[in-house]
């Protein structure tokens, strides 16, 4: 059992790795710079604002389904034909709602055409993670670690081969942002009929039925989950919906956040995955009645110790990392000011995927919820305020400011329902690892001449080190959390 799971998780991690970064640090950017920072953000404030209803798709259905069909396998031929119709009604709602707000808002004839589209894609997105949490249910661990990244390789070939060929035109037309969303439209729809038939052919499904005394009971269940992801959404993607609603060059300061947040989001990959594992792991340790204090204490010092490496070795070398990446665009220095302040949210959203989700398997929705709705509210109103006199980076400062204080308000209530008590020798190891870093960050920037490539790497190098040396960081944590998969 051990073995298989540390088979799967290398097998997913290794997946991730190989295919999502390079989606991200590649492809994803090379279209920005391809389209301009304006019309990049153009799309990017519409993909964020068709995401903000995002949960209207599921409504925790994913959730619910990947548990009962882990304990009950042979839930899935009875559980698949219902959800499916479920599934289609919520989608339709979505779509409604979601085209009904853009209309409201004011967006024009040209920008609901390209949200339609983003809209169909979402929904194509919660439907392959639907089908997905069918196959971890099942055990297909290997078959789900495939698809999880499938969508993202079929649209590296398709966005790959279009770069190319626009790359070669000799007349110097710009890359259509079009041709981007429908690459990402027709590998989801390639990847969610390939999972259904899968998932089909293992449910032996026949029809479709329709039983709202089913769909009441999932809904009840689940509407408590639905809301905190939402909140949580709201806080997290309505930054650039109201850049570019807001100024009036609101596209171009999307572009901006969008170009300085892809190191963010590639960063959040693996702090994801990890909550992932976490989830199971504190979901049984509190059923069996085990503390879970040291498992706490070791995946911060996993998670968060090495994420306060990534953003200050980032914020040191900022402007050199943008100007890597986006070296033919304009904008360096706006991206290399918000990518720094930016980076710094690395540090409370991986402190979230520990403790949010420890309260989550506690079953504190109740609480998280609360949390939720006041860092929405703090986010949406810093944003009215800072946003017309800094703009992007305004924005920035307010998802720092919201990330931090949501991230503060889990760890007091961790430390309130389960009576935590504060370890003083790791606070200690913690602020004289944290002292060193950014010493020898700032001694390695300043003092060294080399190329940026080689003191970031060795400031990180060094960080890990420190880490290891102040035993803040040790191997046989890893082995710790693996052996509770048990």
């Amino acid at each position: 059992m051990q073995r298989t799971f540390v088979t799967n998780l290398i097998l997913v991690i290794g997946l991730n790795l190989l295919i999502k970064p390079f989606w991200i640090l590649g492809i994803d950017r090379y279209v920005q710079i391809a389209v301009g920072a304006e019309m990049y953000g153009f799309y990017y404030a519409l993909f964020n604002f068709s995401f903000l209803f995002n949960i209207l798709l599921d409504l925790g259905i994913t959730t619910f389904n990947n548990k009962n069909i882990s304990q009950h396998h042979y839930l899935l031929n009875k559980h698949l034909s219902s959800i499916l119709a479920l599934r289609m009604m919520l989608a339709i709602l979505f779509c409604i709602i979601t085209m009904t707000l853009g209309w409201i808002i004011g967006y024009t004839a040209d920008m609901l055409k390209m949200l339609i589209v983003l809209v169909f894609n979402q929904a194509l997105i919660s439907f392959i993670l639907y089908l997905r949490s069918n196959l971890s249910g099942l055990h297909l661990f290997r078959t789900d670690s495939f698809v999880s990244v499938l969508d993202r390789l079929i649209m590296i070939v398709i966005c790959g081969f279009l770069l190319i060929m626009h790359h070669k035109n000799p007349d110097g037309a710009p890359f259509d942002i079009r041709w981007f969303v429908y690459s990402q439209t027709a590998a989801y729809l390639i990847t969610a009929i390939l999972t259904l038939v899968i998932v089909i052919d293992k449910a032996k499904l026949k029809k479709l039925t329709w039983r709202f005394s089913f769909f009441l009971m999932i809904l009840k269940n689940s509407y408590p989950y639905a809301v905190l992801v939402l909140l949580m959404t709201f806080y997290n993607r309505i930054d650039t919906v109201m850049l570019e609603r807001m100024l009036p060059d609101g596209a171009v300061q999307a572009g901006i956040y969008a170009s300085a947040y892809r190191i963010l989001d590639a960063s959040n990959m693996i702090a994801f995955l990890f909550a992932g594992l976490l989830l199971p792991m504190f979901a049984r340790m509190l059923k069996k009645n085990e503390s879970v204090v040291k498992m706490v204490h070791l995946s911060f010092c996993l998670l968060v110790v090495p994420a306060f490496i990534v953003s200050i070795c980032s914020y040191f070398y900022r402007h050199d990392l943008m100007q890597l990446l986006y070296s033919k665009t304009p904008h360096i220095s706006e991206s290399s000011l918000v990518f720094g302040i930016l980076m710094f949210c690395f540090i409370p959203i991986s402190s979230t995927y520990i403790f949010g989700t420890l309260l989550t398997a506690n079953g504190n929705l109740k609480q998280l919820n609360i949390m939720a709705a006041t860092g929405m509210v703090i986010n949406i109103t810093l944003n009215l305020i800072l946003i017309p006199i800094y703009k992007v980076e305004g924005s920035a400062v307010s998802s720092l400011i919201t990330q931090v204080l949501t991230a503060v308000a889990q760890v007091v209530m961790v430390k309130y329902i389960f009576k935590f008590h504060i370890n003083y020798k790791l606070v200690f190891s913690v602020v004289a690892f944290l002292i060193l870093l950014i010493t020898e960050c700032w001694l390695i920037s300043t003092k060294l001449h080399s190329y940026f490539a080689v003191r970031l790497i060795l400031c990180g190098g060094i960080g890990l080190a420190l880490a290891l040396l102040l035993r803040i960081i040790s191997l046989k944590n890893l082995y710790y959390i693996l052996k509770h998969e048990q």
